[in-house]
């Protein structure tokens, strides 16, 4: 893929697989909205908007984390239920995938190794496969697991920036093509997520960059308003996570949701906006249900995992 020339001047805390996976994944969200754009009927318009988002301000835009965030729980652990379902894998694949996402989920921090043991193993798996065939099954999967997951109190931030006439994009470490169709059935603009390398439809087994997690996504943001014209002083982003602090600092408007406790501290030291819609201390606390925490990050890794050993 060639080199973007969109990205203004960073903090050098991103590594140069960051910035790569933060352009690709942008290039690759534009591609697709602009695609849907001509079939997306128009938000009607709302009377007495509030102050925040502003209506009309073209350069501003909203920046939504799935996992726990949109969506309760992490949608790659949603799509491997279906795959589980229709035989795709087998159990103890299944078993070992789990225990490194709650793992990385209970640590809060990255081992590289660990990190790239499973990407390397992952991404064998999903070299050979069509595109087109985890675009499918996401579909079906999405009706079947996803659909009655969306927190409503979230839906409704992000409509209320559609209602204002601006663009709103998921920001995901989940693969590109699964977040889309995400993006599409909740009627977003489109999603920035993991790019999975492919020639003429095909996964290489090679990611481009890597797994649009932490810093990465702050870069796909970053290119991504760069190439939309955005003010990002004028945006707005929303995680629940600590790993995403990077993409919320960002932003003018960062807003911290349903926040594990690391992300809540910092939020109210930086008087960060916060939104809660779980109920239950044990939530509150942990900050996602445990069954959800297997699949919390890997984007690229964990699509890869998911798909088929039945071609072996």
């Amino acid at each position: 893929m060639a080199a973007l020339g969109w990205l203004t001047p960073r903090r050098r805390s991103a590594t140069a697989r960051s910035v790569l996976a933060g352009e690709a994944s942008a290039e690759a969200a534009r591609k697709s909205s602009q695609e849907a754009e001509e079939t997306r009927p128009q938000p009607a318009q709302a009377p007495e908007e509030p102050q925040f988002p502003v209506v009309g301000d073209d350069k501003a835009a909203a920046f939504f984390d799935l996992d726990n965030t949109v969506m309760q729980g992490a949608a790659i652990f949603h799509f491997g239920r279906g795959l589980y379902k229709r035989k795709f894998f087998e159990t103890r694949d299944l078993a070992r995938f789990a225990w490194q996402q709650a793992w990385f989920r209970l640590a809060g921090v990255e081992d590289p190794e660990h990190m790239q043991d499973a990407r390397d193993s992952a991404l064998s798996i999903v070299k050979g496969h069509r595109v087109a065939e985890l675009q499918t099954i996401g579909e079906e999967i999405y009706d079947e697991y996803m659909a009655d997951r969306i927190w409503p109190g979230t839906r409704a931030l992000a409509q209320a920036h559609l209602d204002a006439g601006q663009k709103v994009w998921l920001v995901t470490a989940a693969p590109v093509e699964i977040a889309t169709v995400i993006a599409r059935r909740l009627g977003l603009t489109g999603a920035l997520g993991t790019v999975a390398e492919s020639v003429d439809g095909i996964y290489t087994g090679r990611l481009v960059g890597e797994p649009l997690h932490g810093p990465a996504k702050a870069e796909a943001v970053r290119a991504l308003a760069a190439a939309e014209g955005l003010d990002l002083s004028r945006c707005a982003a929303y995680s629940d996570s600590h790993n995403d602090i990077p993409m919320l600092s960002l932003v003018g408007h960062p807003y911290a949701i349903n926040p594990d406790a690391k992300l809540r501290r910092h939020a109210r030291e930086q008087d960060w906006r916060l939104r809660d819609y779980r109920t239950g201390r044990k939530a509150a606390k942990v900050g996602i249900p445990a069954a959800a925490g297997v699949g919390a990050v890997a984007g690229g890794t964990a699509a890869a995992i998911a798909l088929s050993r039945r071609r072996r």
